[in-house]
């Protein structure tokens, strides 16, 4: 059972030393009960307390780690029923499918189209986590040549798909290294399959044919010291599978369900003809509440808008998304080039640079920390001043690249044009459009 917090307040130092961020520990003890604060944030709580309190600290739905390396990634951990409570975690992992009969020319080739699949946004690198190698009746030799070969020569790291345990015991011996997810424990192979997961300390996905029938079996294998659990209820329709996905969520976060307290894997490569439907499908899992969400294939046009998807939901309402401060260089600006200015606002920064690119006018954009807020909401807070600006201008290195002294700001910050010409004597402040939609003009006829 979770502690109260009193029961937490307890097992704590008592010091009030308001390092956790807190005033008191009795509001420390309160915020981890609720899930609000972690317990690492008290540096004075001894290891017998820690010991007591994991239960207390953990996360209802468990957060499992999967595969090593640059793709490495965490499903799970997560703490509400909806995104603007507080945020939502871990992103939903996204899955190909791979035969274990695919021909080696034909895996190199689907490999390399696979690993092109990067899409740089916001600063960050969006990609597919995982590969699913589904055992299609060729042998433990054959499932096992293709796992070892995407194991170790893609960045990708994998799914084990079969229930038959010497078949995946094979794989386990070539790509265990990559903590791959095995699925699946069953109710006919629960033992063998578990004990193969404790093992060899991989994670383990649980089948069944409902929530219900899910349960024992996730008892069955927390009590032979298997923590990393993943759950499929078995469920392959559209209707069906929102029902299951909703209804574990509920019962992990609201009825403090331990047996259901773990992520999910949900397969839209099972619930639809074409790839257009499975798309479709794998939206919907995105956002309630799928863990991993496995394709049958990763194409561009699919791909992308899913990744987009994921960055939005798992974006933490609280924080705006930005980018990092800097000199950004659109179109290969030489020092003759035009100079920008905006603020770190990632809507404003793209909306920007793709007006600046669709002018073909070369340009070094200037990008000011303004806490993620955009020019006029900036300008108002006083987090986009003309003094900041200017400042900025001269620390950024722009000086060093250019050889001309003319600033371009944005139209709905001209109120700060004269402080930037006090913070930079003998530029010339430009005031340019308030549309971004007009810049290309703006820049062409400059």
């Amino acid at each position: 059972m979770a502690l109260t917090g009193i029961q937490i307040f307890k097992l704590l130092p008592k010091t009030n030393c308001k390092e956790c961020g807190v005033p008191t520990c009795l509001a420390f003890a309160m915020n981890l009960a609720s899930g609000k604060a972690e317990l690492d944030s008290c540096p004075y709580v001894s290891d017998e307390a820690k010991e007591q309190l994991a239960e207390a600290s953990a996360p209802p739905i468990r957060p499992v780690a999967l595969g090593k390396g640059v793709r490495k990634t965490t499903t799970g951990g997560e703490t509400v029923l909806y995104r603007h409570e507080k945020t939502f975690f871990n992103p939903t992992v996204l899955a190909a499918t791979v035969s274990s009969d695919i021909a080696a020319a034909d895996l190199d080739k689907a490999l390399k189209v696979y690993n092109a699949f990067q899409y740089e946004r916001v600063g960050l690198n969006l990609r597919p986590e995982l590969l699913v190698v589904k055992d299609a009746g060729k042998g433990a030799a054959a499932f096992a040549s293709v796992a070892e070969k995407i194991a170790k020569e893609s960045e990708f790291n994998l799914v084990l798909m079969t229930e038959d345990v010497e078949i995946m015991k094979a794989a386990v011996k070539v790509a265990g290294f990559k903590r791959p997810l095995l699925y699946a424990a069953t109710a006919a192979n629960i033992d063998a399959m578990g004990a193969l997961a404790k093992e060899n300390d991989l994670p383990i996905a649980v089948k069944a044919d409902s929530v219900d029938a899910l349960q024992p079996l996730t008892k069955k294998l927390t009590e032979m010291g298997l923590k990393d659990l993943v759950l499929d209820p078995g469920s392959r329709e559209i209707k069906q599978v929102l029902e299951d996905q909703v209804a574990i969520r509920r019962a992990a976060l609201k009825a403090s369900n331990k047996a259901l307290g773990f992520p999910t894997i949900t397969f839209p490569c099972e619930m639809a003809s074409n790839l257009d439907m499975e798309t479709l499908i794998a939206g919907m899992l995105v956002a309630k509440y799928g863990g991993i969400v496995v394709m049958s294939d990763f194409t561009a046009e699919s791909l992308f808008p899913l990744l987009l998807e994921r960055l939005n939901i798992f974006t933490d309402p609280q924080r705006p998304m930005t980018v990092t401060e800097g000199i950004f260089e659109i179109g290969n600006p030489n020092e003759n080039s035009p100079v920008l200015v905006t603020t770190n606002f990632a809507l404003t920064y793209f909306i920007v640079s793709g007006e600046i690119e669709a002018s073909k006018v070369p340009a070094w954009l200037l990008i000011k920390d303004s806490e993620g807020l955009s020019v006029l909401t900036a300008w108002a807070a006083g987090k986009f001043g003309g003094d900041d600006v200017g400042m900025f201008v001269k620390k950024s290195g722009i000086m060093d690249k250019v050889k001309h002294t003319e600033l371009i700001i944005p139209g709905y910050a001209a109120a700060i044009a004269g402080d930037i010409e006090e913070e930079l004597p003998g530029w010339t402040i430009t005031v340019g459009p308030r549309e971004a939609a007009h810049l290309a003009a703006f820049l062409k006829t400059k």
